[in-house]
């Protein structure tokens, strides 16, 4: 477990229904609860990453998607001349042979 440079600690009365309030710091989020046999209770907020997106964490996936975020915060959007793109585009084969003929 991450040691962290400032612990706070509140005491918190469990309700009859069985619940504790953690406050709307804590409202929406998504909590793992871990139980030890010395009865302490542990809760850390996760985030859950749907399973057709796990491959964005795992290289070399996860450095080419960080390599593309930093050059696109570099490089703003500018408008495409689309008469200087087409007149870089290659032909295709059928194009060039439709140009040749008389």
């Amino acid at each position: 477990m991450k040691s962290d440079s400032h612990v706070s600690s509140e005491l918190k009365t469990v309700g009859s229904s069985g619940q504790i309030s953690l406050g709307k710091r804590y409202a929406g989020k998504t909590l793992r609860l871990d139980r030890f046999g010395d009865g302490r209770i542990v809760l850390t907020a996760v985030a859950m990453v749907p399973e057709s997106q796990l491959w964005t964490l795992n290289e070399p996936d996860r450095s080419r998607i960080e390599r593309g975020l930093t050059w696109a915060a570099k490089n703003p959007p500018v408008e495409t001349d689309l008469d200087r793109l087409m007149e870089r585009t290659p032909k295709t084969r059928a194009q060039r042979k439709r140009a040749r003929r008389p």
